[in-house]
């Protein structure tokens, strides 16, 4: 009986090696385990602008622009080996899950402490002005300081969670709160909330809802919209979709006019806002099809999703801002329709204030005289 359960083992063993699937690995990566990643592998690879892309999802300018960040920022050597390493994030695949779990958390941090003074500084009220000249002279909406959308982060359930972390989705999450600006920057991010959560509740528990609350941001003052002095000034506001309240006191959050039987006017507003509003949808695709932790389920503690997500939003404004960045531009408010962009035709009911109403009257009346654009018409 024992020879015949050896017998059977030594058959299984066979058999896993001769189904073992084969892999044609390239001669750079096997070297790379034989010769060190860093002062090997990433050596040869810069021999090949191609491959030195697909690995590292950045060219060799970006990729040593990174590097003098993390000197400019007198980083310690070991998170500057982590600097060198952030495509771990990406590419987990060829290391051990215990391995990966020491070092994930450790990496992330690493390159948002070496890049968030300079790539994502919290924004002065010299900063807000000049994010709503952008939005003004590319996506021609005046006093616009950011779109600003939430993201649902799929990940594994942690233990012992219970439903705090299931969305409405059907899925488990932490959510990504972020402010774009006109150029596809992210300007502001949160990270963290309960998937349970939704974007209106993740933006007043979140540190930057409660600054607004506290007005402690610096936003600007209210400001004339262009060519048209005797509408008064008017309040900057955020563009937003139907999730979040338009609250006055709170957050001048524009969304549009709910319904189907809507005024010539009415669409016209729906349309510039949904225009604006895609720059934050557009820059969470850019995100997905960077990084691609983002098409599956992240098997790793929320501490570490957290950082993780932060170090993707940083890493991005590196690369928009790096001097290749304009390989990866996007189409502005001049391209009209090719943009891709459709009117919004039905969104929920909101409870928005009256001096949030009035405010968007504003807007829409004057989208539709002093601020008409020749591809969308007025009749």
């Amino acid at each position: 009986m024992e020879d015949e359960v050896f017998a059977f083992g030594v058959a299984l063993l066979c058999l896993r090696r001769i189904c073992r699937r084969s892999v044609w690995v390239h001669d750079i990566l096997q070297a790379g385990q034989q010769l060190g990643e860093y002062h090997r592998l990433v050596q040869q690879l810069r021999l090949d602008d191609g491959r030195f892309q697909r690995y590292f999802r950045l060219d060799r300018d970006q990729f040593d622009n990174l590097q003098d960040a993390s000197y400019r920022r007198a980083i310690e050597p070991a998170e500057r080996l982590a600097i060198y390493s952030y495509r771990t994030i990406a590419f987990s695949y060829h290391v051990g899950v215990s391995t990966m779990a020491g070092i994930v958390g450790e990496v992330a941090r690493a390159i948002w402490d070496a890049l968030v003074q300079e790539d994502m500084p919290v924004p002065t009220t010299e900063d807000w002005r000049t994010i709503a000249t952008d939005f003004l002279h590319r996506w021609n909406f005046p006093n616009c300081l950011g779109s600003i959308d939430g993201k649902h982060v799929v990940i594994k359930a942690p233990d012992n969670s219970g439903s705090l972390f299931f969305n409405y989705k059907g899925t488990y999450s932490v959510v990504l709160l972020a402010v774009v600006d006109a150029q596809y920057c992210f300007r502001v991010v949160d990270v963290g909330s309960y998937g349970r959560t939704s974007d209106g509740g993740a933006l007043a528990n979140s540190t930057f809802g409660q600054a607004l609350r506290d007005g402690t941001l610096g936003l600007p003052q209210d400001a004339l919209l262009p060519s048209a002095e005797h509408l008064g000034p008017q309040p900057h506001v955020f563009v937003a979709d139907e999730a979040f309240q338009l609250q006055y006191h709170f957050l001048q959050c524009m969304w549009p006019f709910p319904g189907h039987n809507l005024s010539s006017r009415q669409r016209i507003f729906n349309y510039r806002l949904s225009q604006a509003r895609l720059i934050v949808e557009n820059t969470f695709g850019n995100l997905t099809a960077q990084w691609r932790m983002y098409r599956g389920v992240i098997e790793i503690s929320p501490a570490n999703v957290d950082a993780c997500v932060k170090a993707t939003c940083v890493l991005h404004n590196f690369l928009r801002r790096s001097t290749n960045s304009t390989r990866t531009s996007m189409p502005s408010a001049g391209d009209g329709e090719a943009a891709g962009l459709q009117e919004v035709t039905r969104v929920g009911s909101n409870n928005p204030t009256r001096e949030a109403i009035h405010v968007r009257e504003k807007l829409m009346t004057y989208f539709s005289t002093e601020g008409a654009v020749p591809w969308k018409p007025v009749a």
